[in-house]
């Protein structure tokens, strides 16, 4: 089976020494950069298969190189690795276009094991895209343009907030727990101490139902989110 080719950008030396010995005996292949330019750099002029990415680095930090990685390879995984733990850092984070996050300090076993997930996910043969339109109510989704409008009035929503909109349009009337929503729309394994997706749920209301009637998505105590009209 051919390597595997991570890189890994990190300023800390001790950290970075440890991440490329311990993905080494692992079989991966890896390079290092220890700056947010030369990180940049790397990553859209080499063929990497994931990108280990730290938030706090010299000349350009983690969240500006994360989104210019985006403009460039959007399908390359990027698994931030940080010591900011806050909700605000992790939601920052992935709507720039990260597509996982861990928090230092970490297990290697867990660091592995979301790498593999990544990976098993993009070697995956891609799929077609269909244009499509998920209805509820007044409330178009429209697949092919990623975009959504409710009443003709298009709402402006950010790439991880229609992946959850579409999640829960999909499963319209199907009660979802947070479980459900965290592997599906964030591939993350569920944190219980996290608030990270009701933070993403009320994003949504203030854009999809404030300014509407009737109101879409509801909260059922104790169980998770439903997307329907009642």
């Amino acid at each position: 089976m051919e390597k595997k080719n991570i890189l890994v950008i990190e300023d800390d030396r001790r950290i970075s020494d440890n991440l490329v010995k311990g993905l080494s005996k692992k079989g991966f292949e890896t390079d290092v950069a220890f700056d947010g330019h030369a990180g940049l750099r790397k990553s859209i002029s080499l063929p990497f298969d994931l990108i280990i990415l730290d938030i706090n680095l010299p000349l350009m930090n983690g969240f500006d190189v994360c989104y210019a990685i985006r403009g460039h390879k959007p399908a390359l995984p990027i698994l931030m690795l940080t010591a900011m733990g806050e909700v605000d850092d992790k939601v920052e984070g992935l709507d720039n276009g990260a597509d996982d996050y861990i928090v230092k300090p970490f297990d290697f076993r867990e660091l592995f094991a979301r790498i593999n997930a990544l990976l098993r996910r993009t070697s995956q043969a891609p799929i077609q895209v269909i244009k499509e339109v998920l209805r509820v109510a007044d409330l178009e989704i429209h697949l092919d343009k990623k975009i959504a409008v409710r009443s003709g009035k298009m709402i402006d929503l950010t790439a991880r907030e229609f992946a959850l909109l579409e999640y829960l349009a999909r499963n319209q009337g199907r009660v979802l727990s947070k479980m459900d929503i965290a592997e599906n729309v964030w591939d993350l394994n569920f944190d219980s101490s996290t608030n990270i997706i009701e933070v993403y749920i009320n994003y949504l209301r203030k854009k999809i139902d404030k300014d509407f009637e009737p109101k879409l998505i509801h909260t059922k105590s104790g169980l998770g989110y439903v997307l329907r009209e009642e």
